[in-house]
């Protein structure tokens, strides 16, 4: 952690995930201060709760931050001060207006947190100085964004870059948005237990028995990953980018990820001229969503 003066403005970026909340609190260059990690139990509004806690801690110590970002799951209202979609979990959330419960003297922008993350990586991660870019995110599910020509792509409602449900097998059933045999379908944590017909849980301990050399595991990985390559060849074709990030819990399995792709894009990929896409992992972690939510704040201040 640096220091940061008591004159020195920073800004305050909030994630709100699944079942942890994280915060990064950062200089206008990009400079990291703080961050913190903390989890909660989706019930009566902890989240929202703890959120606030965390704000008026910062207060305390800090002082007022220059801005705050926040990130969440679900569509984000188009002029971003709440999320506007999110059936299903963290009841309260749509339509929460953060700048009014924050008690914040400015709008606190909100971002879907995939776009989030990759707003993050663009700015200090392993997108930086990337003008084309998608992201994907590899976990429960598979989250998405995409950056094009410098913008993030967000779309008429904000459903643009929820790359995980394009269809790679239109025969297969419908995935939750109801898009029949998604990518989402095809390697996330969600639908593992019934692709392993019961013999598995998470994507972790496939990749450690494919590891060992068991025919089965081996089998059921390098399909996950094919449709993986799959998806990510038919975006390229879609967006033509520069890279494509992969981030999320999936990812973790380093090469076994990353060369089982590569090999898969050779016989794949239209290369004009030559030309590839780099395939990289995220450098942000876990807390790449909350580094762009901050880096929305920081824009949303400019821009006022």
């Amino acid at each position: 952690m640096n220091p940061i003066s008591e004159t020195e403005p920073y800004f305050l970026g909030i994630d709100l995930g699944g079942s942890r909340i994280k915060s990064v609190a950062v200089s206008a260059s990009g400079k990291t201060l703080e961050h913190e990690s903390t989890p909660f139990e989706d019930r009566a509004m902890e989240w929202a709760n703890r959120i606030r806690d965390r704000v008026d801690h910062l207060r305390l110590r800090r002082g007022e931050p220059a801005a705050v970002g926040l990130s969440a799951p679900g569509l984000a209202a188009r002029e971003g001060r709440c999320i506007l979609h999110m059936p299903g979990r963290l009841q309260g959330l749509e339509g929460l207006d953060w700048q009014q419960y924050l008690a914040f003297p400015t709008p606190v922008p909100v971002l879907n947190d995939a776009h989030a993350a990759l707003l993050g990586e663009a700015w200090i991660g392993a997108a930086q100085g990337l003008e084309n870019v998608f992201m994907l995110t590899l976990g429960t599910g598979v989250g998405g964004a995409a950056i094009v020509e410098g913008r993030l792509l967000r779309g008429h409602l904000g459903r643009a870059g929820h790359l995980g449900h394009i269809t790679l097998d239109h025969r297969a059933k419908n995935d939750d948005v109801g898009t029949p045999g998604s990518l989402e379908m095809a390697i996330g944590n969600k639908t593992l237990l019934e692709r392993s017909h019961g013999r598995y849980t998470s994507t972790e301990t496939l990749v450690q028995q494919a590891r060992t050399g068991d025919p089965e595991a081996v089998g059921l990985w390098l399909e996950s990953v094919r449709g993986l390559a799959v998806g990510i060849n038919s975006l390229i074709n879609v967006l033509d980018p520069e890279a494509v990030i992969l981030g999320g819990g999936i990812a973790q399995a380093g090469p076994d990820l990353f060369d089982r792709v590569a090999e898969i894009l050779e016989g794949l990929e239209w290369r004009p001229k030559g030309a590839r896409v780099r395939i990289l992992p995220a450098a942000l972690g876990e807390f790449a969503g909350a580094y762009g939510a901050a880096r929305q704040a920081i824009l949303s201040r400019q821009n006022h």
